[in-house]
């Protein structure tokens, strides 16, 4: 944000920061969340940033900083469309949202809510809470965050002294703790079994944490269970006799006490009087018992993480297995004190545990030069047991586990750390492989390219080349210097340059520095003098399809987990740039086939005013069967609009014919309720399975009777002359293509001079997370004061104007799902043109 004079700047982001951190805990309470966020607008035109981060450790998060607008993400659709977004459990987030769920693969619930600003919202407050049932109505306060979504707005834009364009964030997020339920104290308690007698000597630390007398436990194990844990009690009594048989539990168990405390038990065999066994426990509960240095008493490593991932609590034999002093270790971020817990797949089992209620075991590998404990072998058994302000975590040597330590080789294990940090484990390819899926173009593949592969690789510069007749031509661009490209544009198979041969080779070319690549292709031209680039062929199946060359500001090594990856992202790519090029081709056919059969002129009739609009849609497949025509009738006319199912070839097929059908019935000047009849039949014997709706006028032009007929089409629209527009009540049939023996009711109307008749498709009435009905009465509305602006103007475009009044809307969006098809009619009382 902006800001004049260092004092005043000071002073300014240190209130920026407390009102971002006081929404974000606000809202946890609001949403009963875990994580709470602030994403606010960025320097860089479509690009949200995170600005703050409540109850995760920012690290873990990093893969979510920056957030593309245009992604189908419920963040990106609360701040595109301005409503809120509530995703309740994992279930409706894989329904609705699946590239994001496959990021976060967890169950939780989120809601999401954006910031409004002056003109269009200045972010997205976002909370991830406990995921609830579809059928369960647990109490959410969205009028609450409203509130605090619209009070920092306010606040925001008056920090930016009342300019919105000024609210701005490009820096890293602030990560705040979340307000803590309680004050964060540890217990812990021991005890001994004896499995022949099943008595319980239990210290007095345990009858506290317990709330039980040492008589009401020292003669019944079952007590003792039952108090552990009431709904587990039988998982306590088979570890017990378990452990008797010298087959103690693998790793902690995870138990809820009466009260809902979360405890942890760990058994072991304990050899006492001459030999005899018996069993061992001890019990380590987060509750309002003082922390003292009994936890040493735990055999097992035991440390406490916070909601920001920095150690609070690590007993002696957590030190020993982490190769660390247990005062250099509290304090620090995980990451730094056990840097081998850094980076996949163990950043999802923190997130799992951090996001939800369940305990996540896992094994993980400590570097060789970091171990500490002769003959403990490198691998360690981890359990994170998640608590409301804490995450309580185990750590057990392999030797104590019955898996073999072979079968733990499946861990991620870094292969090359010599390359340095690497970017990979920040990336998901199964996200790419998901976004790819909703790309069909060849440039929205490229744009899913240039948003997810170069933040997670740290990239710069994209290049896509396609292949064509043994060419090579420039799909996309992005960060090049202007004009760079040029030159390879049409470049030949038989070059000597790296984006040529690796696509005729087959293998990927990576080079550290602008030197090397310089070096390896002397004469080269060069676009920077420093900087590493990758050079990945695109090939599907066995089938050449182009080049994806990939630009890095600074020199950089790529350790062998990088090339795997970005090799196999390579075919992914192809693959969808293959089938992209498919659709292209079959687009170009359909939009060919469609502007042949959508009228080029309307029929006339001076008294008659007609215009007619239609445009494709944006997403998926952008040619649809939405039509509308004009058609002479005997002495009158004949107004019709359309929409079949579908998108793509087929569907303008299908609407060819049916526009042809209802042409021929209409010079025929037959009746409304016969021409959808029979356009009904003939669709069926054409295509069966396809259906489409369709409303047909006849208009008298002399006398104003119109006749109506509706095969489950949206009713018409009208505006009288003297202002007022309402929604024709027009009884109406099934759409066509259904029941051969379908039968469409006639409505009459009198239409007078200078009123407007509109008939229109769906796609110019429904938008994303609204009913229709909203999206008619808007249209209403709109043609009301169309109708008046047009009404005050001379001369023979009115209606014309009308229409584009109408469609500018949709016209200028950027996600239009559907086509839209638009078509008005006036009498006038003096001849008119036709538009």
């Amino acid at each position: 944000m902006a800001g004049s004079g260092g004092e005043q700047v000071v002073r300014t982001r240190a209130r920026l920061a407390a009102l971002l951190a006081d929404t974000s805990t606000g809202a946890l309470g609001a949403a009963g969340g875990r994580v709470a966020g602030v994403y606010l607008r960025s320097g860089t035109p479509g690009l949200l940033r995170l600005a703050v981060l409540a109850g995760l450790p920012g690290p873990l998060f990093r893969p979510w900083w920056r957030l593309h607008v245009g992604r189908p993400f419920p963040v990106a659709d609360a701040y595109r469309l301005g409503v809120q977004v509530v995703l309740a459990n994992a279930a409706e987030t894989v329904r609705r949202y699946p590239q994001f769920a496959a990021g976060l693969p967890f169950p939780f619930g989120s809601v999401h809510v954006p910031v409004p600003g002056a003109s269009e919202p200045l972010g997205v407050l976002t909370v991830l809470r406990p995921a609830v049932a579809d059928t369960v109505d647990e109490p959410l306060d969205r009028e609450l965050l409203a509130r605090l979504a619209e009070g920092l707005g306010a606040e925001l834009i008056g920090l930016a002294d009342g300019d919105a364009s000024a609210v701005v964030w490009d820096g890293e997020p602030l990560c705040v703790p979340p307000p803590t339920s309680r004050p964060v104290q540890a217990s812990v308690a021991r005890f001994g079994w004896d499995p022949v007698s099943r008595a319980v000597r239990a210290d007095d630390r345990l009858c506290d944490l317990l709330g039980l007398s040492s008589a009401d436990l020292e003669d019944s194990d079952t007590a003792l269970a039952s108090a552990l844990a009431p709904h587990d009690a039988h998982r306590v009594l088979s570890a017990l006799r378990d452990t008797a048989a010298g087959k103690p539990p693998a790793a902690p168990l995870g138990l809820r006490a009466r009260d809902g405390t979360a405890l942890l038990l760990d058994l072991w065999p304990d050899a006492v009087d001459g030999g005899a066994e018996r069993v061992g426990g001890v019990v380590f509960g987060l509750g309002p018992a003082a922390a003292d240095g009994a936890a040493d008493l735990l055999p097992q490593g035991v440390f406490c993480l916070d909601r920001l991932g920095l150690i609070v609590y690590v007993n002696q034999a957590a030190a020993r297995l982490a190769g660390r002093d247990r005062g250099w270790l509290l304090g620090r971020p995980l990451w730094e004190a056990m840097p081998w817990l850094a980076g996949p797949p163990y950043d999802d089992h923190l997130r799992g545990a951090l996001l939800a209620a369940d305990p996540v075991r896992f094994h993980v590998r400590r570097p060789a030069d970091e171990r500490s404990e002769p003959g403990a072998g490198d691998w360690l058994a981890m359990s994170l047991h998640p608590g409301e302000d804490l995450l309580t975590c185990t750590l057990v040597p392999a030797s104590r586990v019955d898996t073999p330590v072979e079968s733990l080789l499946e861990e991620h294990v870094p292969e090359d750390t010599a390359a340095g940090p690497s970017m990979a484990p920040l990336y998901r390819p199964i996200a790419l492989a998901i976004a790819l899926t909703d790309a069909v173009t060849a440039r929205q593949v490229s744009a899913v390219v240039m948003q997810e592969l170069l933040p997670a690789f740290g990239g710069r510069r994209l290049a896509i080349y396609l292949l064509q007749e043994r060419h090579l031509y420039l799909a996309w661009e992005s960060g090049f210097p202007q004009g760079f490209l040029a030159r390879f544009e049409g470049i030949g198979l038989d070059a000597r340059v790296p984006g040529v041969e690796c696509l005729t080779t087959g293998r990927p070319l990576f080079f550290e520095s602008m030197q090397q690549l310089a070096a390896s292709y002397p004469g080269i031209p060069l676009d920077a003098h420093e900087g590493a680039r990758a050079f990945l062929p695109l090939i599907a199946s066995g089938r050449p399809v182009g080049s994806c060359i990939l630009g890095f500001e600074d020199s950089r090594r790529f350790s062998t987990e990088e090339t795997a990856v970005l090799t196999a992202l390579a075919g992914l790519i192809a693959h969808a740039m293959e089938r992209a090029q498919r659709y292209d081709s079959e687009a170009a056919l359909a939009r060919g086939l469609q502007q042949a059969l959508l009228p080029h002129r309307l029929s006339a009739h001076p008294q008659v005013e007609t215009a007619g609009r239609y445009l494709p849609g944006t997403q998926g497949m952008d040619v649809g069967g939405d039509w509308y025509d004009v058609v002479e009738a005997g002495d009158g006319l004949a107004l019709v609009i359309g929409d079949v199912q579908g998108h793509g070839v087929q569907a303008a097929a299908t609407m060819g014919q049916l526009r042809s059908a209802v042409r021929a019935f209409a010079v025929g000047d037959r009746p409304p309720d016969e021409v959808l009849s029979g356009t009904n039949r003939l669709l069926i014997d054409l295509d069966p399975g396809q259906f489409a709706s369709c409303c047909y006028l006849r208009l008298d032009p002399a006398t104003g009777l119109a006749r109506i007929a509706r095969a489950g089409h949206p009713p018409p629209l009208l505006r009288r002359a003297d202002g007022r527009t309402r929604l024709l009540d027009v009884p109406g049939g099934v759409v066509l293509g259904v029941d051969p023996h379908a039968r469409y009711p006639v409505a009459e109307l009198l239409l007078e001079p200078d009123a407007i008749l509109a008939l229109y498709t769906d796609g110019l009435v429904e938008h994303p997370g609204t009913d229709i009905d909203e999206g008619i009465t808007a249209l209403r509305l709109a043609l009301a004061r169309a109708g008046a602006a047009a009404a005050r103007r001379r001369g023979g475009r009115s209606l014309g104007g009308v229409a584009d009044r109408l469609t500018a809307a949709a016209r200028h969006a950027t996600d239009r799902p559907d086509d839209v098809a638009l078509l008005l009619a006036a009498r006038r009382s003096t001849a008119v043109p036709h538009r």
